[in-house]
């Protein structure tokens, strides 16, 4: 593995950085201030996004895409995190499920959503069904060339700002071994389709701005053509293409990691106490050590999923590692953040707050902390049949 970057990569990663300073940053108070992105503000930023190459970076370039490999888009994605999550909705990575579409599908809703016309927005999760999908409760029924769903999703991101839903839900019964188990069909849903309402969500702590909502199925019909994949194998598309969104939680966290091991660094060589700056007394001293010690590692573990990525060697317990460490990792270094602050770390004025709300949502979305752990136990365990 190749733990230095390339000159390529390093100027991918000064390019991006610039971009955040000088398109994302000047934004954030404001988003903060309002819960709200406003619409000519992600149009803007859509579109300096495009012109600077950076938009849909995860899709092939045959299609239109970036073309980026994994490990440059885990950089990419290391320096979108240094800023409000809500304003990077606009520097779109379309879902890499869409590399599923076929047919009419590729021009619809692919090649739109790379040139950044369309967003899209993905419908899994439901009120009782969270970690444990084969429990959901939204139904298709097949009657002729079309499906009947009803149902309901919640805590679907962008759901409030997107044209089409890409819609996971049970289409019918197996048996196996252990019992019947729901058989899942994913679909491509536009939000003007009659039977389908969208509502917002409750009000969250984490990430202002960026909004999830519930959506209401009733009688909702869908043709057959708006299948994603194959009927039934709905799960099959996801665990080919939604893989790689853990990892790119873990690269997020680390950008947001370092911004605060930074704010906090420089609080403490100029923040005086007893005559001296904070940074002298080692209660400060070691969070700081500690701080850059797991930040660095969390990045290495990061890179090294998206290194066996790019080699397909990458196994669903790589990410969920990265994810895992990356995620506890941010709580704790955005902890030390707001004490090393003191109570100037709780205050609006200063963005450490925000850093410190805004990571305790990364242990809960794209598979809990526990839901990372059992995939990692599992693997340790299966080759000796347990």
């Amino acid at each position: 593995m190749q733990l230095g970057l390339t000159t390529e990569q390093q100027m991918l990663v000064d390019s991006v950085r610039r971009f955040v300073e000088a398109e994302l940053v000047p934004y954030e108070e404001e988003v903060e201030r309002t819960d709200h992105v406003r619409p000519e503000l992600i149009r803007q930023i859509r579109e300096r996004a495009l012109a600077s190459g950076f938009y849909a970076a995860n899709m092939p370039e045959e299609l239109g895409g970036g073309g980026l490999d994994h490990v440059s888009l885990a950089l990419v994605e290391r320096e979108l995190g240094r800023t409000a999550f809500a304003l990077q909705y606009a520097v779109a990575r379309p879902s890499n499920i869409l590399r599923a579409c076929k047919g009419d599908q590729v021009e619809r809703y692919l090649l739109p959503t790379i040139r950044g016309e369309r967003v899209e927005c993905l419908a899994m999760t439901e009120p009782n069904a969270g970690s444990d999908l084969r429990s959901m409760q939204t139904r298709a029924v097949r009657e002729g060339e079309d499906y009947v769903i009803n149902g309901t999703k919640h805590f679907i991101s962008y759901a409030d700002v997107a044209d089409y839903i890409i819609l996971f839900a049970a289409s019918g019964v197996e048996d196996t071994p252990k019992g019947q188990r729901k058989l899942i069909t994913s679909f491509l849903v536009d939000k003007d389709t009659p039977g389908l309402e969208v509502r917002m969500g409750s009000r969250s702590v984490s990430h202002r701005g960026f909004h999830h909502c519930e959506l209401v199925f009733s009688n909702c019909r869908v043709g057959v053509g708006q299948i994603l994949g194959e009927e039934h194998r709905g799960f099959d598309v996801a665990n080919e293409w939604l893989g790689g969104t853990r990892l790119t939680v873990a690269a997020q966290c680390i950008g947001r990691a370092r911004r605060a091991l930074e704010m906090a660094t420089e609080w403490s060589a100029t923040r005086r106490q007893f005559g001296q700056p904070i940074g002298k007394f080692q209660g400060t001293s070691f969070k700081l050590a500690d701080m850059l010690t797991e930040v660095t590692a969390a990045e290495l573990l990061v890179l090294r999923a998206a290194w066996k990525a790019d080699q397909g060697t990458a196994a669903d317990e790589d990410f969920a590692m990265a994810k895992l460490y990356a995620t506890e990792m941010l709580a704790r270094v955005t902890d030390h953040a707001v004490q090393i602050f003191g109570g100037m770390g709780l205050m609006e004025e200063l963005p450490i707050e925000r850093f410190w709300r805004d990571a305790r949502v990364e242990r809960i979305w794209d598979g809990t902390s526990e839901i990372q752990r059992h995939i990692i136990s599992r693997a340790l365990l299966r080759p000796h049949g347990a």
